[in-house]
Protein backbone atom coordinates (compact mmCIF):
# COMPACT_ATOMS: atom_id res chain seq x y z
CA UNK A 1 0.00 0.00 0.00
CA UNK A 2 0.95 3.68 -0.75
CA UNK A 3 0.31 5.35 2.86
CA UNK A 4 0.15 8.79 3.41
CA UNK A 5 -0.63 11.40 6.24
CA UNK A 6 -2.78 14.09 5.63
CA UNK A 7 -4.46 17.26 6.66
CA UNK A 8 -7.94 17.15 5.35
CA UNK A 9 -10.26 20.19 4.08
CA UNK A 10 -11.72 19.71 7.91
CA UNK A 11 -8.64 20.21 9.48
CA UNK A 12 -8.11 16.85 10.27
CA UNK A 13 -5.06 14.88 10.72
CA UNK A 14 -5.54 11.01 8.95
CA UNK A 15 -3.72 8.28 7.21
CA UNK A 16 -5.11 7.15 4.12
CA UNK A 17 -4.32 5.43 0.79
CA UNK A 18 -2.40 7.43 -1.63
CA UNK A 19 -3.31 7.38 -5.49
CA UNK A 20 -0.81 9.63 -7.81
CA UNK A 21 -4.02 9.55 -10.41
CA UNK A 22 -6.26 11.45 -7.72
CA UNK A 23 -3.42 13.68 -5.92
CA UNK A 24 -6.11 15.38 -4.10
CA UNK A 25 -8.12 12.67 -2.25
CA UNK A 26 -7.58 10.05 0.29
CA UNK A 27 -8.96 6.91 1.31
CA UNK A 28 -8.80 6.76 4.67
CA UNK A 29 -7.17 4.02 6.88
CA UNK A 30 -7.56 2.96 10.62
CA UNK A 31 -5.30 1.13 12.74
CA UNK A 32 -1.82 1.53 14.58
CA UNK A 33 0.97 2.82 13.20
CA UNK A 34 3.10 -0.13 11.34
CA UNK A 35 0.27 -2.46 12.46
CA UNK A 36 -2.83 -3.61 11.02
CA UNK A 37 -4.18 -1.17 8.39
CA UNK A 38 -8.02 -1.13 7.78
CA UNK A 39 -9.25 0.51 4.43
CA UNK A 40 -12.13 1.94 4.89
CA UNK A 41 -14.75 3.51 2.40
CA UNK A 42 -14.51 7.05 3.77
CA UNK A 43 -12.66 9.08 1.40
CA UNK A 44 -11.04 13.09 2.24
CA UNK A 45 -10.38 15.84 0.06
CA UNK A 46 -6.35 16.81 1.18
CA UNK A 47 -5.76 20.22 2.23
CA UNK A 48 -1.59 19.13 2.69
CA UNK A 49 0.57 16.25 3.04
CA UNK A 50 2.18 15.37 6.31
CA UNK A 51 5.55 13.28 6.49
CA UNK A 52 4.22 10.27 5.69
CA UNK A 53 4.98 8.29 9.21
CA UNK A 54 6.02 10.98 11.81
CA UNK A 55 9.60 10.13 12.80
CA UNK A 56 10.98 9.26 16.25
CA UNK A 57 14.43 9.84 14.75
CA UNK A 58 15.95 10.61 11.61
CA UNK A 59 19.49 8.68 10.74
CA UNK A 60 21.70 9.48 7.23
CA UNK A 61 24.41 7.88 5.27
CA UNK A 62 27.17 10.15 3.93
CA UNK A 63 28.86 8.59 0.90
CA UNK A 64 27.11 5.81 0.06
CA UNK A 65 27.47 6.25 -3.85
CA UNK A 66 30.54 5.45 -5.52
CA UNK A 67 30.59 8.30 -8.08
CA UNK A 68 29.52 10.65 -5.20
CA UNK A 69 32.43 9.83 -3.05
CA UNK A 70 34.67 10.46 -6.31
CA UNK A 71 32.99 13.74 -6.46
CA UNK A 72 34.15 15.18 -2.97
CA UNK A 73 37.32 13.40 -2.86
CA UNK A 74 36.80 11.41 0.16
CA UNK A 75 37.95 7.59 0.08
CA UNK A 76 35.35 4.69 0.02
CA UNK A 77 34.26 4.04 3.74
CA UNK A 78 34.68 0.47 5.32
CA UNK A 79 31.40 1.12 7.19
CA UNK A 80 28.67 3.17 6.95
CA UNK A 81 29.08 6.84 7.82
CA UNK A 82 26.02 7.99 9.95
CA UNK A 83 24.88 10.91 11.04
CA UNK A 84 22.24 12.65 12.46
CA UNK A 85 18.92 15.05 11.26
CA UNK A 86 15.85 16.18 14.38
CA UNK A 87 13.29 15.01 13.69
CA UNK A 88 11.50 18.52 13.84
CA UNK A 89 12.78 18.92 10.28
CA UNK A 90 10.54 16.36 8.24
CA UNK A 91 8.13 17.76 6.07
CA UNK A 92 5.81 16.62 3.75
CA UNK A 93 4.81 16.74 0.28
CA UNK A 94 4.51 20.31 -1.12
CA UNK A 95 5.58 21.84 1.72
CA UNK A 96 8.48 24.78 1.54
CA UNK A 97 11.88 24.50 2.35
CA UNK A 98 12.56 27.47 4.12
CA UNK A 99 16.15 29.21 3.39
CA UNK A 100 16.44 29.95 7.20
CA UNK A 101 16.72 33.41 8.69
CA UNK A 102 19.86 32.06 10.63
CA UNK A 103 21.95 32.59 7.55
CA UNK A 104 23.30 29.76 5.56
CA UNK A 105 23.59 30.48 1.95
CA UNK A 106 24.63 27.61 0.26
CA UNK A 107 21.67 25.25 0.75
CA UNK A 108 22.10 22.20 -1.26
CA UNK A 109 19.94 19.07 -2.29
CA UNK A 110 19.98 15.50 -1.75
CA UNK A 111 17.60 12.99 -3.34
CA UNK A 112 18.00 9.50 -1.37
CA UNK A 113 16.04 6.81 -1.12
CA UNK A 114 14.71 6.52 2.77
CA UNK A 115 13.77 3.37 5.17
CA UNK A 116 11.08 3.19 7.51
CA UNK A 117 11.45 1.00 10.71
CA UNK A 118 8.71 -0.52 12.17
CA UNK A 119 9.76 -3.20 14.56
CA UNK A 120 12.19 -2.55 17.13
CA UNK A 121 15.54 -3.99 16.85
CA UNK A 122 18.55 -4.20 18.25
CA UNK A 123 22.16 -6.38 16.84
CA UNK A 124 19.98 -7.07 13.87
CA UNK A 125 21.68 -9.98 11.33
CA UNK A 126 21.92 -8.89 7.78
CA UNK A 127 19.98 -12.33 7.01
CA UNK A 128 16.99 -10.74 9.40
CA UNK A 129 17.60 -7.13 8.57
CA UNK A 130 14.63 -6.99 6.33
CA UNK A 131 12.11 -7.92 8.79
CA UNK A 132 12.23 -4.74 10.71
CA UNK A 133 11.53 -2.33 7.49
CA UNK A 134 7.83 -1.52 7.39
CA UNK A 135 8.14 0.76 4.14
CA UNK A 136 9.95 3.26 2.07
CA UNK A 137 9.55 6.68 0.82
CA UNK A 138 11.71 9.58 -1.39
CA UNK A 139 13.57 12.02 0.95
CA UNK A 140 15.78 14.91 0.44
CA UNK A 141 18.88 15.57 2.51
CA UNK A 142 18.91 19.38 2.56
CA UNK A 143 22.07 20.58 3.34
CA UNK A 144 23.53 24.00 4.71
CA UNK A 145 26.66 23.10 2.99
CA UNK A 146 28.50 26.70 4.85
CA UNK A 147 27.46 25.57 8.27
CA UNK A 148 29.11 21.68 7.28
CA UNK A 149 32.34 22.49 5.22
CA UNK A 150 32.73 26.12 5.09
CA UNK A 151 35.90 27.15 6.81
CA UNK A 152 35.83 31.09 7.06
CA UNK A 153 32.26 30.58 8.37
CA UNK A 154 32.21 31.13 12.53
CA UNK A 155 29.74 27.72 12.17
CA UNK A 156 32.14 25.49 10.58
CA UNK A 157 31.76 22.35 11.16
CA UNK A 158 28.33 22.35 12.56
CA UNK A 159 27.25 19.13 10.65
CA UNK A 160 24.10 17.93 12.48
CA UNK A 161 22.58 21.16 12.68
CA UNK A 162 23.85 22.64 8.95
CA UNK A 163 21.28 19.05 8.30
CA UNK A 164 18.32 19.71 11.15
CA UNK A 165 17.11 23.09 9.90
CA UNK A 166 13.51 23.08 10.16
CA UNK A 167 11.86 22.14 6.45
CA UNK A 168 15.58 20.09 5.85
CA UNK A 169 13.62 16.67 5.64
CA UNK A 170 11.36 16.52 2.72
CA UNK A 171 9.73 13.14 3.25
CA UNK A 172 6.56 11.77 0.79
CA UNK A 173 4.77 11.70 -0.94
CA UNK A 174 3.52 8.35 0.48
CA UNK A 175 5.47 5.27 2.47
CA UNK A 176 5.41 2.08 0.81
CA UNK A 177 5.09 -0.59 2.46
CA UNK A 178 7.75 -2.91 1.71
CA UNK A 179 5.93 -6.15 -0.10
CA UNK A 180 5.66 -3.40 -2.84
CA UNK A 181 9.21 -3.28 -3.00
CA UNK A 182 10.67 -6.67 -3.48
CA UNK A 183 13.77 -5.20 -4.70
CA UNK A 184 14.54 -2.30 -3.21
CA UNK A 185 18.35 -2.40 -3.83
CA UNK A 186 17.64 -1.96 -7.85
CA UNK A 187 14.99 1.20 -7.71
CA UNK A 188 16.21 3.76 -10.13
CA UNK A 189 16.70 7.06 -8.70
CA UNK A 190 16.28 10.86 -9.70
CA UNK A 191 16.10 14.59 -8.47
CA UNK A 192 15.11 17.54 -10.56
CA UNK A 193 15.63 20.61 -10.26
CA UNK A 194 13.14 23.34 -11.95
CA UNK A 195 13.00 20.91 -14.71
CA UNK A 196 16.21 20.16 -15.01
CA UNK A 197 17.39 16.15 -14.14
CA UNK A 198 20.58 16.84 -11.56
CA UNK A 199 20.93 13.39 -10.15
CA UNK A 200 20.13 10.71 -11.35
CA UNK A 201 21.41 6.74 -10.53
CA UNK A 202 20.19 3.32 -8.98
CA UNK A 203 19.92 2.35 -5.50
CA UNK A 204 21.75 -0.71 -6.61
CA UNK A 205 24.84 1.56 -6.93
CA UNK A 206 25.14 1.98 -3.13
CA UNK A 207 28.09 0.79 -1.40
CA UNK A 208 25.96 -0.55 1.86
CA UNK A 209 23.12 -2.17 0.56
CA UNK A 210 19.71 -2.14 2.93
CA UNK A 211 20.35 -5.28 4.91
CA UNK A 212 23.71 -3.81 5.71
CA UNK A 213 23.03 -0.41 6.68
CA UNK A 214 19.74 -1.66 9.02
CA UNK A 215 22.19 -4.29 11.00
CA UNK A 216 25.22 -1.97 11.00
CA UNK A 217 23.25 0.85 13.05
CA UNK A 218 21.30 -1.58 14.92
CA UNK A 219 24.72 -2.64 16.45
CA UNK A 220 25.24 0.65 17.91
CA UNK A 221 21.60 1.78 19.18
CA UNK A 222 18.11 -0.16 19.35
CA UNK A 223 16.15 0.63 15.87
CA UNK A 224 12.38 1.62 16.96
CA UNK A 225 9.38 1.91 15.17
CA UNK A 226 8.95 4.98 12.93
CA UNK A 227 12.56 5.58 12.86
CA UNK A 228 13.70 7.30 9.06
CA UNK A 229 17.20 5.91 7.71
CA UNK A 230 17.98 8.02 4.62
CA UNK A 231 20.33 5.63 2.41
CA UNK A 232 22.94 8.42 1.25
CA UNK A 233 22.72 10.37 -1.99
CA UNK A 234 24.25 9.78 -5.38
CA UNK A 235 26.95 12.38 -7.47
CA UNK A 236 25.59 15.86 -8.93
CA UNK A 237 25.01 17.75 -5.82
CA UNK A 238 24.67 21.12 -5.67
CA UNK A 239 28.05 22.14 -4.05
CA UNK A 240 30.38 20.03 -6.20
CA UNK A 241 29.38 21.67 -9.57
CA UNK A 242 30.99 24.34 -11.17
CA UNK A 243 29.88 27.06 -10.50
CA UNK A 244 27.85 25.81 -7.68
CA UNK A 245 24.17 25.00 -7.90
CA UNK A 246 22.80 25.81 -4.81
CA UNK A 247 19.17 26.07 -3.83
CA UNK A 248 17.28 29.63 -3.78
CA UNK A 249 13.83 31.44 -3.65
CA UNK A 250 11.25 30.08 -6.30
CA UNK A 251 13.05 27.03 -6.93
CA UNK A 252 11.03 23.84 -7.45
CA UNK A 253 12.95 20.20 -6.55
CA UNK A 254 11.47 17.13 -7.08
CA UNK A 255 12.78 13.26 -5.94
CA UNK A 256 11.66 10.87 -8.05
CA UNK A 257 12.15 7.24 -7.19
CA UNK A 258 11.10 3.79 -9.12
CA UNK A 259 8.04 2.07 -7.31
CA UNK A 260 7.57 5.05 -4.87
CA UNK A 261 6.29 8.47 -6.78
CA UNK A 262 7.63 11.71 -6.99
CA UNK A 263 8.49 14.23 -3.98
CA UNK A 264 8.11 17.67 -4.79
CA UNK A 265 8.81 21.13 -2.81
CA UNK A 266 9.15 24.92 -3.81
CA UNK A 267 12.13 27.10 -2.13
CA UNK A 268 10.75 30.25 0.07
CA UNK A 269 12.42 32.34 2.33
CA UNK A 270 11.82 31.90 5.84
CA UNK A 271 9.88 35.01 6.89
CA UNK A 272 9.24 34.39 10.31
CA UNK A 273 10.14 31.69 13.23
CA UNK A 274 7.12 30.20 13.73
CA UNK A 275 4.77 29.19 11.17
CA UNK A 276 5.81 27.29 8.17
CA UNK A 277 4.43 28.00 4.67
CA UNK A 278 2.62 25.45 2.76
CA UNK A 279 2.06 25.37 -0.85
Amino acid sequence: MKICRIISTKDEILSGIYDPSRPDEARIVNGAPFGELQVTKRKEKIKSFLPPVEPCAIFALGFNYGKHIAETGFKKPGTPVVFMKAPSCAIGQGEAILLPLAGPDKVDYEGELAIIIGKKGKNIPVSRAMDYIWGYTCANDVSARDWQLDPAMEQNGQFVRGKSFDTFCPLGPAAVTKDEIPHPNDLSLRTILNGQVVQESRTDNMVFDIPAIVSDLSRSLTLLPGTVILTGTPEGVGFIRQPPLFLKEGDKITVEIEAIGALTNMVKRERDTVTRERV
